[in-house]
């Protein structure tokens, strides 16, 4: 079965088609065919003025257009289209959404930060690792953050606080915000076993790859904090230029590393795994299990 997700988030637009298969013992496997990222940056817009822009507007009508070719050319029967922090504080997102449909026939969802913390433990990675340990997902958007706990087989919360890369660049994150997510993490994490976080979102994969660790072994909070400081120092053309970095991604992977350490301090863990998954694989997750129901 073939499947599809678009995921329009704060800084990049994603198609994510997958195949899903079974595997041994009846175990699905999902096959990514293909994944296309546009760098959008509509919190750019959102988060200054409060709507997104005619030139933007165009941009994602343009991007959902060229998306739509490849799901006709890929054959793709079922898809899933959400946006998230940026459309959700869009004061136009409504017209927007309007004019995708007409001029592609694609209806995009805008889903609440707690929507998207189900969807990214739709990915169920912590069902697959250490029974005796607790799991925090740690999505980390241009917009917001989600924090997803699993404990024990069980979820324990799913949370999301507006505390993204892009609304810290626009220096648009409060003291009190930050305290808000401080206090709840440290309060909602005691008393379970000891906590291990899993990552998701560009950044996290990109430190990841930079770092040369072998897939399945965890970055730690130390090496996290490493780059922080070496990035930190850095200029943008710096970093663009020593680590191979798009400059989309140069300038939001020092915010992104602060919200990862302050976020594993909080929960008092040392290391985090980075499985490759994001909201685009929830959706796909969540996909599958509606068109098998029917």
């Amino acid at each position: 079965m073939r499947l599809a997700a678009i995921d329009i988030g704060s800084n990049a637009a994603r198609l994510l088609i997958t195949d899903v298969i079974s595997g041994p013992q009846g175990v699905n496997e999902f096959i990514k065919v293909v994944l296309v990222r546009v760098p959008l940056r509509l919190g750019f817009d959102v988060f200054d003025k409060g709507e997104i822009s005619a030139g933007k507007v165009e941009k994602v009508i343009k991007t959902i257009k060229s998306y739509k070719l490849l799901l006709d050319v890929y054959e793709v029967k079922h898809l899933r289209a959400c946006a998230t922090s940026a459309m959700r504080d869009a004061s136009n997102s409504g017209e927007i959404i309007k004019k995708v449909k007409a001029e592609t026939g694609i209806e995009i969802q805008i889903i609440s930060g707690q929507e998207e913390a189900s969807f990214i433990y739709e990915n169920h990675i912590a069902e697959n690792m250490a029974a005796d340990e607790s799991y925090l997902y740690i999505d980390v958007g241009g917009g917001s953050t989600e924090l997803t706990f699993f404990s024990d087989n069980k979820l324990i919360f799913k949370e999301s606080f507006n505390i993204g890369t892009i609304r810290l660049l626009k220096n648009q994150v409060t003291e009190a915000t930050w305290d808000e997510m401080k206090e709840f993490i440290r309060n909602k994490t005691k008393g379970y076993h000891h906590v291990t976080a899993i990552g998701s979102g560009g950044n996290i994969n990109k430190i990841f790859s930079i770092s040369k660790r072998k897939e399945g072994k965890p970055l730690s909070l130390e090496l996290l904090r490493d780059y922080y400081k070496e990035f930190s120092t850095l200029s943008l053309s710096q970093r663009i230029s020593l680590h191979k970095l798009r400059e989309d991604r140069a300038d939001v992977i020092v915010p992104a590393l602060l919200i990862y350490i302050n976020v594993m301090r909080w929960a008092d863990t040392e290391e985090i795994f980075v499985p490759k998954i994001g909201l685009a694989d929830g959706l796909i997750h969540t996909l599958y299990e509606e068109v098998k129901g029917k």
